[in-house]
């Protein structure tokens, strides 16, 4: 069984084994910085919107950005430099646990890259490797005001120019543009003057310190810099482009799908942070005579948010191994990334508003970083495209996952040293209804011992014959608000999987696993009964939602012995003043 004092990241006891010695270096030296400026300090910045330059110095001074996002074929000669998801997952969470302003710093250094490295443009390439090297940092200039991340609209004009080695003018707005202010290297989509359709899109690279680049503010009161900035005829060179037409587009998208993932970490990492904030406060406090902890409801709150938290730590880490074996022919990551983007997040959202109906006014205090926290966490599901936009993707490949399956060899636990070079080869960006996975039912006949995975499944099995016998109608299937409830439950049964998975790697307890499909089986149900009271549903679907609720298996025992894991987290960690 593995040691659930191991399950959640602590500062005190972390020990990535996993990892070759530098990365382990690496990660120490990033918990002893943040550790040894204190709470007091990490805290008042938040509050007084300090831009991150003190991260940054830090940054530049270990390399951790040049070595963590610099992929082997341009790191030199470096033997520790190399894209390894696996290790950057541990590095997002951590920046996650202790402030979204870092982990944001890195994740637009990271969207800002994926041009670069998807390009054929090696001069690009180069400038890349050494700007992260001296410690730079990147912007995706991908958004606009009036168009947000909508890549088939742009104001970004390039017009073709005839000055000395100068192809290109570039002028129009980004807006919410990461690291807009300090990048050396921002990636700008933009779309020429002279071309019409999909064959003018352009990705090329602009300096923020180029006086024709004019920074006009942030957007947002807070450490992140996320900015607004106008080109004003900007001089593109033939050294400055990355890649035009068709691959613009599926530059685009590939980017987004390397990105996104990096938001379930930060999640992760900022729930574990505000749980042992929430666990330690109120198993200490007194309330009637009694610890706050002794009322049932605050039991089953923090015993729901544990195994919510678990389950999201659970599919983030199998998922990895998905998207590290991915490759033309096995493009299951497609259908698991968005998962991780709206559902991990979401339910990010979920532990946190858990964990504050328990620790209620605490939770406001400036001196708690659960505050941040619950100011913050809810950016996540909303960033790198909306919940809605996420499962409106996820839907794609419902019909093949559901009935449709294909052999696979099985994907074993990937944390080796290994560049994972398919993120920057993946192709054009479309035929995701015909992406195949393997047979998902063995996954759950493994564990149907486990009463709420058998209960779960019967669910599971009720979805497939809803699809095969009252599946929405053509009408429906254009009615958004209908079909997402059919996403969410969908969602689940996938979420479910690579939790299974992950549980039977880890040798997790099975006890444990019986409570997060309590919480499964519930969300379930009441996602059918959303579906039972939408205006469009019909007869047959309404009679199906009702059919297909379920009460979970109730085991007083075995909520008592996961709540004695839940309360084990008293005092184990507090960050140092």
């Amino acid at each position: 069984m593995a040691n659930p004092g191991r399950l959640l990241f602590n500062p005190n006891t972390y020990d990535p084994r996993q990892f070759d010695p530098e990365t382990r270096r690496l990660l120490r030296a990033l918990i002893d910085w943040f550790e040894g400026r204190g709470k007091t300090k990490l805290l008042a910045d938040d509050l007084d919107a300090v831009w991150v330059s003190d991260f940054l110095d830090f940054i530049k001074r270990e390399r951790i950005f040049a070595t963590f996002l610099t992929p082997s074929e341009y790191g030199a000669g470096d033997p520790n430099k190399r894209w390894d998801t696996s290790r950057n997952a541990a590095l997002s969470e951590i920046l996650g646990f202790y402030g979204l302003a870092y982990w944001y710093a890195e994740q637009v250094t990271i969207l800002g890259l994926g041009p670069i490295w998807q390009s054929d443009n090696s001069q690009a390439k180069a400038r890349a490797a050494a700007q992260l090297e001296a410690g730079g940092v990147m912007a995706f200039g991908l958004s606009e005001r009036e168009h947000g991340a909508d890549i088939y609209h742009t104001d970004m004009v390039l017009t073709p120019a005839t000055d000395d080695g100068v192809v290109f003018r570039a002028s129009g707005e980004k807006y919410y543009i990461g690291n807009g202010n300090v990048a050396g290297m921002v990636s700008v989509f933009g779309r020429r003057s002279d071309v019409e359709g999909a064959d003018g899109y352009v990705w090329f690279v602009a300096d923020s310190g180029h006086e024709n680049y004019e920074l006009i503010g942030n957007v947002v009161h807070g450490q992140m810099y996320v900015s607004n900035f106008r080109l004003n005829d900007y001089p593109v060179r033939e050294e400055d482009i990355l890649c035009a037409g068709p691959e613009a587009f599926s530059a685009a998208l590939n980017t987004v799908n390397v990105g996104k993932f990096n938001l379930c970490t930060a999640s992760i990492g900022m729930c574990e942070h505000a749980f042992y904030e929430a666990i330690t406060h109120a198993n200490n406090r007194i309330l009637y005579g009694n610890p706050v902890t002794d009322f049932p409801h605050v039991r089953a709150s923090f015993v729901d948010a544990y195994a919510r938290l678990i389950a999201m730590k659970l599919f983030s880490d199998r998922a990895i191994d998905y998207f590290r074996s991915a490759s033309r022919d096995d493009r299951r990551y497609l259908l698991f990334n968005p998962v991780t983007k709206s559902k991990v997040t979401s339910e990010g959202e979920i532990v946190v508003t858990l964990l504050q109906d328990v620790i209620a006014a605490k939770s406001f205090e400036k001196n708690t970083y659960f505050a941040e926290v619950a100011r913050l966490i809810g950016c996540l599901p909303r960033l790198e495209g909306t919940v809605h936009v996420n499962v409106a993707q996820i839907l794609k490949f419902m019909s093949n996952y559901m009935f449709n399956p294909a052999p696979y060899p099985e994907i074993s636990t990937r944390n080796d040293p290994a560049d994972d070079v398919f993120f920057w080869a993946q192709g054009p960006a479309r035929g995701a209804a015909k992406v195949q996975f393997a047979d998902w039912a063995p996954v759950y006949e493994k564990s149907l011992d486990i009463p709420n995975v058998a209960r779960f499944y019967e669910q599971a099995g009720a979805l497939k014959e809803l699809l095969a016998t009252a599946a929405p109608d053509a009408d429906q299937q254009r009615d958004l608000d209908f079909i997402l409830v059919v996403g969410h439950l969908f969602t689940l049964v996938v979420y479910g999987q690579l939790i299974l998975e992950q549980a039977n790697l880890l040798g997790l307890d099975r006890e444990l696993v019986d409570q997060i499909f309590d919480f499964q089986i519930r969300d379930f149900s009441a996602h059918a009964v959303a579906l039972h009271g939408k205006p469009s549903s019909t007869a047959a679907q309404q009679e199906w939602a009702l059919s297909a609720v379920r009460k979970p298996v109730v085991d007083a025992d075995r909520f008592d012995r996961v709540w004695a894991q839940v309360r084990a987290y008293d005092g184990a960690y507090a960050m140092r003043p």
